[in-house]
């Protein structure tokens, strides 16, 4: 399905953490999202979201006090899509980020998310709500390919071709660039968590960045004797390692060390990751790089005494 972001610029923070989760339904070539920063340098602006909102099966509106007060984004972005979405030729998903009088606008009469239309910025870990926004969407990929079109009561998305997909063989270069970009993945999360732990009466972090393969972390809960939990997680950089992606509960920790890690292995369509046989009881489960991350996140909480729903 092709996706049409709506924000305002004063939300690319937003924009930036929901691109990123939806990272792995790009990967599947289940979702194609653009944005008004996919224009070129001397693009003409109008035209070309003109034609996106008319050509795309989706509308995420990130929506904010912003959001609301855009000339652009409620205007001329929002009421178009939700002509469409009242017509059934697309489907508009409000997506709440801040606080905000949105069930004031038409939007009030469509389901928002996350979950309960909690706005982002009040999760615990955001990353947790946007989760909950990537599995809602994902739950929209069968729908559309039944190539059902949507209704305002529907949950059908309109697909104009049948999708397939087709076997193949991963290389080294394959799994390479998969390993870096799950590395990445579970990295920002670790930084964008330790940011927002520090929000918290009581608790503290640090995030450290230890190169270019390596990252540590650590937490302070102050309202427990001996509440403090160390991380340190290694992307294999060699042919030798003890996982493509491995980590120790322990500062610092050199890369010849491992409590846990995350394996690299494919079917005949996709590549993804399997705990080890360090971690998590060496489950058979496979998990995206933001499944890995969340459940790395949680493990090095309760190391410290801390839960988080």
């Amino acid at each position: 399905m092709n996706a049409f972001i709506s924000c305002s610029h004063k939300d690319s923070w937003a924009l930036d953490r929901l691109h990123t989760h939806l990272a792995v339904l790009r990967r599947e070539g289940q979702i194609e999202t653009w944005f008004d920063r996919n224009i070129l340098a001397g693009g003409e602006l109008d035209r070309e979201i003109a034609e996106q909102l008319e050509a795309c099966d989706v509308f995420l509106l990130l929506v904010s006090p912003d959001f609301l007060a855009s000339g652009y984004c409620y205007e001329r972005e929002m009421m178009r899509a939700l002509e469409r979405h009242d017509a059934g030729e697309a489907r508009v998903v409000p997506i709440i980020v801040e606080p905000c009088d949105w069930r004031a606008s038409p939007l009030h009469k469509l389901k928002a998310l996350p979950h309960d239309a909690k706005p982002v910025v009040e999760w615990t870990n955001q990353n947790n709500a946007f989760l909950n926004v990537v599995t809602e969407l994902r739950r929209l990929v069968p729908q559309d390919e039944q190539g059902q079109a949507p209704t305002a009561q529907s949950a059908r998305v309109r697909t104009d071709s049948p999708r397939y997909r087709v076997k193949r063989d991963f290389d080294e270069i394959d799994r390479g660039d998969f390993r870096t970009e799950a590395f990445a993945a579970i990295r920002s999360y670790f930084e964008s968590a330790t940011s927002e732990i520090n929000q918290i009466d009581g608790l503290r972090a640090r995030f450290a960045s230890l190169g270019p393969n390596s990252f540590g972390c650590t937490l302070v809960n102050r309202g427990m004797h001996h509440g403090t939990a160390h991380i340190t997680v290694h992307a294999r950089s060699g042919r030798i390692g003890l996982g493509d992606i491995f980590y120790s509960f322990s500062e610092n920790a050199p890369p010849n060390t491992a409590n846990g890690s995350f394996n690299i292995e494919a079917d005949d369509y996709d590549l993804f990751l399997k705990t080890g046989t360090f971690g998590f009881g060496g489950s058979d489960e496979r998990v995206s790089p933001e499944q890995a991350a969340e459940r790395l996140w949680t493990e090095f909480l309760d190391h410290a005494g801390v839960s988080h729903d």
